[in-house]
């Protein structure tokens, strides 16, 4: 069963997914996808080129050629239904819907920012989770608010 982390209160949740991506593919050489619609993940890209002096953190879109998805170890989707086969480990969704095909990831790591619809939309997703017998593991990124 995917295990499922939700960090919330991220008050720049572009930041905070550069950083949870660090982790993951520097750190622990995971294979990540990225779920968000596309002005998101478009700050993302730019952000990750940016993020680092030291820690190059490899990236594509997820319509990128199949050599290219092969090779990244974090591949930016609108859905993650668009495919990257090879990318199953971890799903971060940066998004406020509930990302389509979770359940086939062995990780998802829910980021919630401080809006209050984003706010409402992750409480939604977590009832979602919670329904279905998922294990919640919360984080609390922004301090306590």
């Amino acid at each position: 069963m995917t295990e499922i982390d939700v960090h919330f209160n991220a008050p720049d949740k572009v930041h905070h997914a550069c950083r949870l991506l660090r982790k993951a593919v520097v750190a622990a050489g995971a294979k990540v996808a990225v779920a968000g619609d596309k002005a998101t993940l478009d700050s993302l890209d730019a952000s990750l080129w940016q993020f680092s002096a030291t820690d190059f953190i490899a990236h594509c879109r997820g319509d990128a050629d199949a050599q290219v998805l092969a090779r990244s170890p974090v591949v930016l989707l609108d859905q993650p239904s668009q495919g990257a086969q090879a990318h199953r480990q971890v799903l971060v969704n940066l998004g406020c819907e509930l990302p389509a095909g979770f359940e086939r990831f062995e990780r998802l790591i829910d980021v919630v920012g401080t809006d209050e619809s984003e706010r409402q939309s992750g409480r939604q997703r977590w009832r979602h989770y919670a329904e279905r017998g998922y294990a919640i593991t919360r984080h609390d990124v922004g301090g306590g608010r």
